[in-house]
């Protein structure tokens, strides 16, 4: 539950009940629809998933598809589709700080990349986070495929800011109209979803101290801020790594040749050479070669980050 909110409950509610001693009234018929309504807003969405089951339902994106079928398979070829599977995971409880002998003794803290890596965890509980350990030291891909950066994180858990997204509403960054709620979910749209910091809640978050074992994380985000902006760079994160709403979010680092290309365009390389012979002695010739090298970044940010 976002504490702010709380916090702005708990003062319209002391406000109310001070009102009404001072004033003396009986105002059944305003209070208490209002306690109930602030009641509801306090601790409503502090109700947490208890199953793994139902956090995958409520993150599956396959109906998606029924509308957006090439977005849906831009976004599966996509690191986002994959973002448990094919990196750390398998072996992630295995050793370090983060190990556990027995999966039901796993618990959110030993989840600290999940706060990126599967941010939905946030709304479940220690139970899910223990079946979570389970499927990964079982290496159960099938249901660590399930468990990704889906539709729902982007247009609705990190679409807006300085407030909680609306229940049943998705957001886009050039949504128009409202569709009947009875076939689709609401659409909305966001303006924030164009902007840079859209993908620094995940892309470059810097160290992370909530955790028992503070971690330093991506940084890539305030590279994008610190360098690249100041020195004139004028493109958004969604402009270079998603041109035409591209929702493989490239560069696909499973693909060598393709980054090979975006690096050689990224971080263009200049050589200058001078050959000759080297004669230190009589008699004595050394072929000695000069390399001058200059690489020139064109990127928006660090590279390597993430």
């Amino acid at each position: 539950m976002n504490h702010s909110l709380k916090t702005f409950c708990r003062t319209i509610l002391q406000g109310i009940c001070l009102s009404h001693k001072r004033n003396h009234l009986i105002l059944k018929g305003v209070v208490i629809p209002m306690l109930l309504v602030f009641t509801t807003l306090c601790y409503a969405s502090d109700q947490k998933v208890e199953s793994l089951k139902q956090l995958i339902e409520m993150y599956d994106p396959t109906d998606c598809r029924e509308c957006h079928e090439e977005i849906y398979d831009q976004w599966q070829n996509s690191h986002h589709a994959r973002s448990i599977t094919g990196i750390f995971m398998e072996r992630y409880l295995k050793k370090g700080p983060f190990s556990v002998k027995n999966p039901r003794h796993a618990t959110k803290k030993n989840f600290p990349c999940f706060k990126c890596h599967l941010p939905q965890l946030q709304k479940a509980t220690d139970a899910v986070a223990a079946e979570i350990a389970e499927v990964i030291l079982n290496n159960d891909k099938a249901t660590m495929k399930k468990l990704n950066i889906s539709c729902m994180v982007c247009h609705q858990d990190k679409s807006v800011v300085h407030g909680l997204p609306e229940s049943n509403v998705m957001f886009g960054p050039k949504a128009k109209k409202e569709y009947p709620e009875k076939d689709h979910m609401k659409v909305k749209k966001s303006s924030f979803m164009t902007q840079s910091a859209m993908c620094g809640q995940c892309h470059g978050l810097g160290p992370i101290f909530e955790f028992e074992y503070p971690i330093q994380c991506a940084t890539l985000y305030g590279s994008y801020l610190h360098a690249y902006i100041p020195s004139g760079g004028v493109q958004t994160c969604q402009g270079c790594h998603m041109k035409k709403a591209d929702h493989t979010c490239p560069p696909n680092f499973n693909d060598r040749k393709d980054v090979s290309e975006r690096l050689r365009q990224a971080l263009p390389l200049e050589v200058d050479t001078l050959s000759y012979w080297f004669q230190p002695f009589e008699n004595i010739f050394v072929s000695t070669i000069v390399v001058k090298t200059n690489i020139t970044s064109k990127a928006g940010h660090r590279i390597p980050d993430g």
